[in-house]
């Protein structure tokens, strides 16, 4: 498997766990609609959490956050209108970036983004 690959499935998991340990429940993990992908969905004080998590192993050429672009937004917004359709919803939603930088194989920061955008 590609390295880049390895270290986005690892922040992932890192993420997801970061999550579950403030007190999230994890509803799915790397959901898929159509060509889109939601890295994690999660919730909290009933409201969905659909979070993008950016991996990087440094912040040479900008944050991982800066990665999520409008063309992403506009996936995630359409994932996660058909999430919430599937589940009948209605109740809050939020989108969140996991943004994990790695110093070294075992040393590396997460900052939780939380409502980092909305999708117009």
């Amino acid at each position: 498997m590609a390295v880049h690959l390895d270290l986005g499935r690892h922040g992932e998991q890192l993420a997801k766990d970061f999550l579950i340990h403030h007190g999230y429940r994890i509803l799915e993990q790397n959901w898929r609609y159509g060509r889109a992908e939601l890295d994690l969905i999660a919730a909290i004080d009933k409201k969905i959490i659909f979070v993008e998590v950016k991996t990087r192993r440094s912040a040479d050429h900008g944050e991982p956050e800066d990665f999520v672009n409008w063309k992403k937004e506009k996936q995630l917004e359409f994932a996660s209108l058909a999430y919430i359709e599937r589940l009948n919803h209605q109740g809050e939603i939020r989108f969140d970036i996991i943004a994990i930088i790695f110093e070294n194989k075992d040393l590396y920061q997460i900052n939780h983004i939380q409502d980092a955008f909305w999708p117009s």
